[in-house]
């Protein structure tokens, strides 16, 4: 008996679909697709806020200075002249970051292995799309969520059959 469903495709195509899926749900919070489809997308989705839960604390803040380029009023930068040649000035900056610890990096990999970068475009406004850091999303919202929750993260509801082919529907969604 295999270990997961082959869902009819090939090695590649199964990956891709199953990892696109997973990061929609993990976005959206809930998505509709066929019973088959949402038992494995349970257990990559599953996993995924495990580790998120299991690694949100394990950070480390740390001050670091910076140098950034000064800007006038146009936000254009400043530059001033040294021997003849134009040059940027710069100010110094201190800013507190937080640097994964070696467990909660491996756990940040592991994630991008599975999620799919996301694009938020408001309206049909292309120019003004941001990127949104799903890894970053999981550890700051998801896994505070779920802290107190050990397993059973998602849950499907069963929609009925699809009229083309009868398959089962369900939405799967975060508890």
């Amino acid at each position: 008996m295999a270990g997961y469903r082959k869902l009819g495709r090939t090695t590649a195509q199964r990956k891709a679909l199953l990892r696109n899926q997973v990061t929609n749900l993990l976005y959206h919070g809930r998505i509709k697709t066929t019973e088959s489809k949402a038992k494995e997308v349970r257990k990559m989705a599953e996993k995924m806020i495990a580790l998120a839960v299991k690694e949100m604390d394990n950070f480390e803040e740390v001050t670091v200075t910076a140098k950034v380029p000064r800007k006038d009023a146009e936000g254009r930068r400043v530059k001033e002249e040294v021997d003849g040649k134009k040059v940027t000035v710069y100010d110094e900056l201190e800013k507190t970051i937080k640097k994964d610890k070696a467990t909660r990096l491996h756990a940040r990999r592991q994630m991008l292995k599975v999620l799919y970068p996301v694009v938020e475009v408001p309206g049909n406004k292309k120019r003004s799309a941001k990127k949104v850091d799903m890894v970053a999303k999981m550890f700051d919202e998801v896994g505070p969520k779920y802290q107190d929750r050990n397993g059973g993260y998602t849950r499907m509801i069963k929609i009925g059959q699809r009229k083309g082919d009868g398959a089962m529907e369900v939405f799967i969604e975060l508890v």
